[in-house]
């Protein structure tokens, strides 16, 4: 007695591994299109120049002698200027996470009465961790990079390291 194909066991068997390898090369393309890799430099010549640029503003801040505090208490990131006699009419502060882009910020800060710099958070943002810091003038002629751990209940030093660059 003969049955349908459909009704025999091996049949399904061998129709089922083909149909899985398809579904999961089309579950593979799309969760490649939908999450690219942004870690790839496609001119990587050009990156490579820019980085070069970066150095030389880090080696000029080395040069003008830039150095700054930093600490954050209960909201308040305050800056310092520290063995700088020159005065900064606006700071351009950079907070890049480490592994969220879209946690990264950007803060314009001018100086109060004091000579400080200084930044009010939002009371539900959420700024503790490790950050990759930038700080530059509103001339952009040098820059100062640095790994810092917020919240510092205490002043940490900020200061030029050609080590610490991008």
């Amino acid at each position: 007695m003969k049955t349908a194909w459909y009704k025999e066991p091996w049949a399904w068997f061998v129709f089922i591994l083909p149909f899985t390898a398809v579904v999961a090369g089309i579950a593979t393309f799309i969760i490649a299109n939908t999450n690219p890799d942004t870690l790839v430099v496609g001119d990587y010549y050009k990156k490579g120049k820019a980085i070069n640029l970066e150095l030389g503003k880090i080696k000029q801040a080395q040069k003008l002698g830039m150095r700054f505090g930093l600490k954050l208490v209960d909201d308040q990131l305050t800056i310092r200027p520290t063995g700088i006699e020159k005065e900064f009419p606006l700071l351009n502060v950079n907070f890049y996470h480490p592994t969220l882009a879209d946690r990264d910020f950007y803060l314009a800060l001018t100086a109060d009465g004091n000579g400080n710099f200084t930044h009010l958070f939002e009371p539900g943002q959420d700024v503790s961790g490790k950050w990759q810091l930038t700080i530059s003038p509103f001339e952009n002629h040098w820059k100062i990079q640095a790994v810092i751990t917020l919240p510092q209940s205490d002043f940490i030093a900020i200061t030029p390291n050609t080590a610490e660059a991008n």
